[in-house]
């Protein structure tokens, strides 16, 4: 099977959101009137970013989920994206599944492909995400005040316990692992959440390395600091307390990655606002602490004593 072969028979499909799609130069978006661009990219690497064993399906899902993610944290709805994709050799039994994810979750959120390229070379995959948001509220991570609750969505450090489990430094029991292993392989990108905290959160990301790390950028471009409550934390994990030590639970929440759910800042006054945009989109939000002046991240516990931090977040050069 040529390239050519490959793209007409598992990627090119008729644009029906945008003017032109997969097979000519270049693309053609169509934005809605008065709407801004947004724009991100994220690349998958075999052996860093996913395992050898997963199933090329979920690895479908995953590769666009990530992306999406990033639209939802700038509260962006999605439009299209394209896809640079680097293979070993051309096997309809890898490719079949691996455009079938990858499409189904494009299909979820009306994010069309409308291009992108593909060669021979150690499994890489590359997407380019579009999407449109009104001008002026789009999320930032720019945006936190002294003050401002701090929230994080869904659950956290579910992810990495599948990883320990793959890589033998812990054992769960199967329905915990099946869970993790979900999280890991098939996240669930916010975008839902994303829109409706416009206007009402006043910072956001992505999880995507781990809360301190993610969190500290936001910490940086604000010029803020924050003060976040060790037991919230606790709380943020899915798997039973019973299930993972204190410690372990606390460090895989704080720095496990692979989450893919957003932070975000937002006024006590409007902390009922930030309830209902949780209803509309369906998932739970925990505030875990608030904005403080003074720089830096601080957990603390019970007593409200700062706690020692020896969790280092997800870096790629590390």
């Amino acid at each position: 099977m040529g390239e050519f072969d490959l793209i007409d028979r598992y990627f090119k499909r008729p644009a029906t959101r945008n003017p032109l799609g997969v097979g000519d130069d270049c693309a053609l978006l169509g934005l809605a009137p008065g709407m801004q661009l947004a724009v991100s990219c994220d690349m998958l690497v075999e052996g860093r970013h996913f395992l050898s064993t997963i199933d090329p399906r979920k690895l479908g899902h995953k590769s666009l989920a990530v992306n999406l993610s990033d639209l939802a944290a700038c509260g962006a709805e999605p439009l299209a994206f394209t896809l640079a994709l680097a293979l070993p050799q051309a096997d309809d039994a890898w490719l079949e599944p691996f455009s079938r994810g990858l499409l189904a979750l494009a299909d979820q959120h009306g994010c069309e492909l409308v291009g992108g390229d593909t060669t021979r070379g150690p499994l890489n995959i590359c997407v380019t995400v579009f999407g449109q948001v009104p001008p002026g509220q789009a999320l930032l991570r720019s945006g936190a005040r002294p003050g401002d609750d701090i929230y994080a969505s869904g659950t956290l450090g579910d992810a990495r316990l599948a990883l320990e489990v793959f890589r033998g430094t812990l054992a769960l029991p199967p329905e915990l692992f099946t869970a993790a292993r979900t999280r890991l392989e098939q996240p669930t990108p916010r975008v839902a959440l994303g829109v409706a905290l416009r206007g009402v959160a006043t910072a956001a990301i992505d999880v995507s390395d781990g809360l301190a790390g993610d969190l500290g950028h936001v910490l940086d471009q604000s010029a803020v600091g924050a003060r976040i409550e060790a037991e919230a934390l606790l709380q943020l994990m899915a798997a039973p307390a019973g299930a993972v030590a204190a410690e372990h639970r606390l460090e895989c929440v704080l720095a496990g990655g692979d989450d893919y759910e957003l932070a975000f800042t937002a006024p006590p006054q409007r902390r009922q606002a930030v309830a209902a945009a949780a209803a509309i989109a369906g998932v739970r939000v925990t505030r875990i602490g608030r904005i403080e002046a003074e720089p830096g991240l601080r957990v603390v516990d019970a007593a409200g004593d700062p706690m020692p931090q020896r969790f280092a977040s997800f870096d790629h050069f590390a």
